[in-house]
């Protein structure tokens, strides 16, 4: 009996850049049909997901939507259509709600320490 959907188990979508809010990913283990792959957030599909093919290799961009980013964590998932089986996910992180967030607070501390740094040579260099 012929299988009508892929088979997912092998395939591995690996990220290469997220760049210009553009997102690109490797697929590998697709074989030779046309993967087809969705894009969701919040449980709903959204648009802005191309996928090509390049030898074995098949390349994998997602264009953020703007109307999807928003204060806080947005986490997008890239899945097989048909298995619904998650290949790949990815979060993107902005505004006011990240304040309590430790890579915001690390930036912050860089921040406040160069400031310290310059006024502590500031005052060495007037007092000499």
């Amino acid at each position: 009996m012929a299988k009508d959907t892929q088979d997912t188990t092998h395939m591995i979508l690996t990220k290469t850049t997220l760049a210009a809010g553009v997102w690109q990913g490797e697929l590998r283990g697709a074989g030779d049909r046309t993967p087809t792959l969705i894009a969701t957030h919040l449980g709903e599909e959204v648009e802005g997901l191309d996928v090509t093919q390049e030898g074995d290799v098949w390349h994998v961009r997602f264009t953020l939507p703007a109307d999807r980013i928003a204060d806080g964590v947005q986490t997008f998932v890239i899945a097989d259509a048909a298995t619904k089986v998650v290949l790949n996910s990815f979060a993107v992180m902005v505004g006011e709600a990240l304040g309590d967030d430790i890579r915001a607070e690390m930036d912050l501390l860089r921040a406040e320490l160069d400031m310290l740094k310059k006024a502590f040579r500031r005052h060495c260099t007037d007092t000499m």
